[in-house]
């Protein structure tokens, strides 16, 4: 394991229409960022790495142990954070949907016009998934702005206990870009948590028949699945009305190995696990008609320890936009294998032909201990999981890191040499 190479001679795709001919204007504009920055990598003259951030809402606003002090945070404390220490935000933030916290069914903070029956509205631990997308509308279109008929441009909101939160700033203007991952507890789950996402708690832990009932329509089971489905187009659906693209990472780390570790949606044979991506991909893209959309496969590191070689669980160029890798195989200081740190991922991927990223690390990439990792694998993006950013890096490490020349940062002042946020957009920000 954690020896064979992913596929060679793919040439790299440079446009979002190559999979989807109907792709928002927007959603062109940041893949084309993203493939134009492969493609200079690849050509020897890398212009950096974005630096990416991801947001577990869920833990912030609910877990009071979590994080790098003790008591509740502010919804958006790890995007704020890098800007605390090196006065510079991250390119992109990933947002989370899905886990919940220990709710029964589907729900939202609010009423908005996707809290239909089907999601009950003014449920405390169900705020949070209006903090996902207004702190991702935040983030692409600028946090407070001017009144644009979306549900919080003010950044300040009045909670379903009477109390009001404050989304944090970014100086109003396009900051970066944004995604969004899903951690879907198993289709049917009353319960919607962390730990109804894990393999060892699903009925795919018993019953191997189980999948082949998610995957064929008319099931009780493919129900479910389509429910939870929609659960995620919606609030999807939310960000396209205002002209936000979104790379979604759904189905991650479905190389992994054992059950501890695994979703689900892993230990499935290969293709099970590609039916479930393209059930996924038809009713977003088909049935919801969602083009805003740029699809991210990411297994977990192939080191034989987290993750076995994923090649067989490639769901195809036709569904895939970008390829990345969740990368928790060894640290800074002890990396995987005997070649520079990361570079065998950054290695391996390059035959798929599209943008490759660090879907996931602990660490930053520039450090004390690896200062040169950009230059020996140059990712187009690099984005740090949550409170891994205080719990597994120094102020100093992500200082450096967001210092760099080679790492790509965002905010309406410090930009990013080569990327305009709001050009970006074209009028869409208007």
């Amino acid at each position: 394991m954690g020896t064979s190479r992913g596929p060679s001679g793919s040439g790299l795709q440079t446009d979002l229409v190559k999979r989807d001919p109907l792709a928002t204007p927007t959603a062109r504009a940041v893949y084309g960022l993203l493939a134009g920055l492969e493609a200079d990598a690849r050509a020897g003259r890398s212009r950096g790495t974005l630096i990416g951030q991801h947001v577990e809402l869920h833990n912030e606003l609910y877990n009071a142990q979590y994080g790098d002090h003790p008591g509740l945070k502010v919804a958006g404390y790890y995007y704020r954070k890098p800007q605390d220490i090196s006065g510079k935000l991250p390119a992109f933030l990933e947002v989370d949907l899905g886990p919940g916290y220990q709710e029964e069914g589907w729900g939202v903070g609010e009423p908005r016009d996707y809290s239909r029956a089907a999601w009950p509205a003014r449920r405390e631990h169900w705020t949070y998934t209006n903090d996902a997308v207004d702190l991702a509308l935040g983030v692409w279109r600028g946090l407070p702005r001017a009144a644009d008929g979306s549900y919080n441009p003010g950044g300040t909101e009045q909670l379903w206990n009477g109390t009001k939160a404050a989304l944090p700033g970014n100086g109003g203007k396009p900051a970066g870009f944004v995604g969004m991952s899903f951690h879907q507890p198993w289709p049917g789950s009353p319960v919607k948590s962390f730990e109804q996402t894990m393999r060892r708690n699903s009925p795919a832990a018993k019953d191997p028949k189980w999948i082949d009932r998610i995957l064929k329509a008319g099931t009780d089971e493919h129900r479910a699945l389509l429910l939870d489905l929609s659960f995620l187009a919606d609030h999807l659906g939310y960000l396209a009305r205002f002209g936000v693209p979104v790379l979604l990472r759904p189905y991650h780390e479905m190389n992994a190995l054992g059950e501890e570790r695994g979703f689900w949606w892993s230990g499935l044979e290969p293709e099970q696990y590609k039916a479930l991506w393209r059930t996924l991909y038809d009713y977003l893209v088909g049935s919801r008609g969602l083009h805003h959309l740029i699809f991210v496969w990411a297994p977990s590191a192939w080191d034989g320890v987290h993750g076995s070689d994923p090649w067989d669980f490639y769901p195809g160029a036709e569904y895939v936009d970008v390829v990345g890798v969740d990368d928790y195989s060894g640290s800074p200081q002890q990396p995987f294998g005997k070649g520079p740190w990361t570079v065998k991922w950054h290695r391996d991927l390059e035959g798929y032909g599209k943008p490759r990223i660090i879907a996931e690390s602990f660490h930053v990439p520039v450090n004390m201990a690896q200062r040169e990792t950009l230059t020996q694998a140059p990712w187009v993006l690099w984005t740090v999981w949550g409170d891994g950013l205080t719990a597994r890096n120094s102020e100093v490490d992500v200082k450096m890191t967001y210092d760099d020349v080679r790492v790509l940062t965002g905010g309406p002042v410090q930009r990013a040499p080569g990327v305009d946020w709001a050009g970006l957009q074209g009028s869409s920000h208007n």
